[in-house]
């Protein structure tokens, strides 16, 4: 018999899955979060993976988290704190405690609160009897035991059933916050549509994860999120990884140049290279090299040969790159380069984000090596970044050196997909045949920008290279003045891109107390913090930077206005450096974090009101 609890209308949550890395976590918190898309919500979600490979069982290490921030208006970040927490073991919850709030709702496996287990997560009794839970409202669900009872008549054996408990959890969850169960139980009909026992198996431990929330009486409600207001149009829920590949796909298209990804597998960059594998009937050619340097060589290659040339990395892997990144600033061929920063120095931590990589993208090359420099704000601003960068590498003759971070690159958004016939167009400085007048490094006089002439085309015979070519001709050259004059072109080459990009704008009044400075993926929490404190009558305003080399052309004019400027980024100070060194002319205070993990809203906010409150 139900005993369904009443319903209570909320505006949004954050839930927060977490267990083993073998409990399926991931799954678990993207099919919530897929849910709430189908019902109409925004959304935002961050993963959480464990840094060491397989870490022991029911170990703080070993224990991986999915968080979704789910709502009826516009969701910016994922979260500060949870309101639900759903632990699968101890260790799960003594790792995650720290982020749930006060009076929040802890849902735990009761099964796996075992003796055995306390000492592993390093507890020293139960934390479910020694008062230490008293301040929220933890729910007892026997998710391994009935999982198995709901498989009873099914052919399943002991493995299969512990790794469906995530199907439990997800049921339970899914009846507490009021939704169908039909959208997930169509994907795993999809997923596992040619294997009957598995199929089965997952959708009868969803169905009893969803009547066991029907029938408990310990629930005291449910709730219910309206469906946000938004454009008109189709959405998806998109990771920045995927985003990034199909903005690649877009510029492949609109610039008509076949596209060719040349990488080597590192994380977090690693599923953009998966993403475009699967997409050969597009024109992809993906081509998983055997090193970092064989990864941007290919690369390079391609784009010699006419193609829109892609290569991904993270830190370490960037490092190896910018050798070839340095042939081809010299060759003035355009390359993409998307670095997915992780934190660092060396192997780091590779499962956390960070934003350390800037002074490596700038200036992490021997000589005079200028490149042009974005940054990736968000998961889905991770298509329009990606296709960006395609778009000025290739109508520029430049690398581009596209900046996003774990943080964005695994965590996802509601993403309205784009009519690619509505993008820009790509033009290419593509030279045509037997023309009597091509040179390799005759310029363009507006923009600087040498023809791109393919190997073949015919009247074209050229060549390019690592040593020093003189101006016009191309041939090798190692007078100092020709030297001096090439240095100075490739330089204004990339300065000139400012001429082609937007102006930086600025989210509230054009002048006041306090002006917000950001860049790249922390533009949901900035956002969250500035919103809050203009709400109140606060005069703060914020200029989020997309484009870091070079920086929009009004960068001057943004920052004049305000008393005082505030630069906030997940490192020790690369950006407000970087600023100093263009903009020297204001004084900057900075705000930085590198602990692997976003700004928190709230602790933006009080830094920002010292700021405002200090003379």
């Amino acid at each position: 018999m139900s005993n369904r609890a009443k319903v209570q209308e909320i505006e949004d949550v954050v839930v927060k899955f977490v267990g083993d890395s073998g409990d399926g976590m991931q799954l678990t918190g993207t099919l919530f979060s897929d849910a709430a898309v189908k019902a109409g919500n925004d959304m935002a979600t961050f993963p959480d993976f464990p840094a060491e490979i397989r870490a022991p069982l029911n170990t703080v290490a070993g224990v991986s988290g999915f968080q979704v921030h789910i709502g009826s208006s516009k969701i910016h970040t994922s979260g500060d704190y949870c309101d639900v927490l759903v632990a699968m073991n101890p260790a799960s919850l003594k790792a995650n405690l720290k982020w749930v709030k006060p009076g929040a709702t802890i849902i735990v496996d009761i099964d796996t609160f075992e003796e055995k287990a306390f000492a592993k997560a390093g507890y020293d009794s139960n934390p479910l009897d020694n008062g230490s839970l008293d301040s929220y409202y933890i729910l007892k669900a026997p998710v391994s035991s009935m999982t198995k009872a709901a498989l009873t008549d099914l052919p399943v054996d002991t493995k299969m059933a512990d790794k469906t408990r995530n199907m439990f959890a997800l049921g339970l969850m899914l009846y507490i916050f009021n939704r169908q169960l039909e959208p997930t139980i169509k994907y795993i009909n999809n997923k596992f549509g040619k294997n009957l026992p598995v199929l089965e198996a997952n959708v009868a431990v969803l169905n009893a994860g969803y009547n066991y929330a029907d029938t408990i009486e310990a629930l005291p409600s449910i709730y219910n999120i309206a469906p946000a207001v938004i454009e008109k149009g189709k959405y998806r829920n998109i990771t920045g990884n995927i985003a990034a590949a199909w903005g690649l796909l877009a510029a492949s298209e609109r610039s008509a140049r076949p596209l060719f990804l040349g990488s080597y597998p590192i994380t977090p960059a690693t599923d953009i290279m998966i993403e475009l594998a699967r997409h050969k009937s597009l024109g992809a050619k993906v081509f998983q090299a055997e090193d970092e340097i064989a990864g941007i060589c290919s690369s390079l290659g391609a784009s010699f040969a006419g193609s829109l040339a892609v290569t991904t990395t993270s830190g370490p892997g960037l490092s190896l790159k910018s050798e070839a990144i340095g042939l081809a600033v010299i060759t003035e061929l355009p390359i993409v380069i998307i670095d997915v920063q992780r934190a660092g120095p060396s192997t780091g931590m590779p499962t956390k984000s960070e934003q350390a990589d800037l002074y490596q993208a700038l200036f992490g090359r021997n000589g005079e090596c200028p490149t042009v420099v974005m940054a990736a704000s968000s998961p889905a601003d991770c298509f329009y970044a990606a296709f960006e960068a395609a778009k000025i590498a290739m109508e520029h003759m430049t690398p581009v050196l596209l900046l996003s971070d774990g943080y964005i690159a695994n965590g996802s958004q509601l993403f309205k997909i784009p009519k690619v016939a509505d993008l820009p167009e790509i033009h290419p400085p593509i030279a045509k045949p037997n023309d009597p007048n091509y040179k390799p490094f005759r310029r363009d006089p507006e923009t600087f920008v040498r023809q791109w002439a393919f190997p073949g085309t015919e009247g074209l015979r050229h060549r390019v290279g690592g040593l020093e070519k003189e101006n016009g001709i191309g041939t090798v050259s190692t007078d100092p003045n020709n030297h001096q004059l090439m240095v100075d072109m490739r330089e204004a080459k990339v300065q000139k891109v400012s001429e082609y990009i937007a102006d930086q704008k600025i989210i509230g009044e054009n002048e006041g107390d306090l002006l917000i400075v950001s860049w790249g993926g922390t533009l949901g929490a900035m956002t969250s913090a500035v919103d809050t404190l203009q709400k109140e009558g606060k005069s703060v305003s914020l200029a989020h930077f997309k484009h870091i080399m070079p920086l929009p052309k009004n960068t001057a004019n943004v920052l004049k206005g305000f008393k005082k400027i505030l630069v906030c980024e997940l490192n020790s100070g690369q950006f407000v450096n970087y600023l100093r060194m263009k903009h020297h002319e204001h004084s900057y205070f900075q705000y930085n974090k590198v602990q692997g993990l976003p700004f928190m809203v709230s602790d933006l906010i009080a830094k920002f009101n010292q700021m405002l409150n200090e003379k």
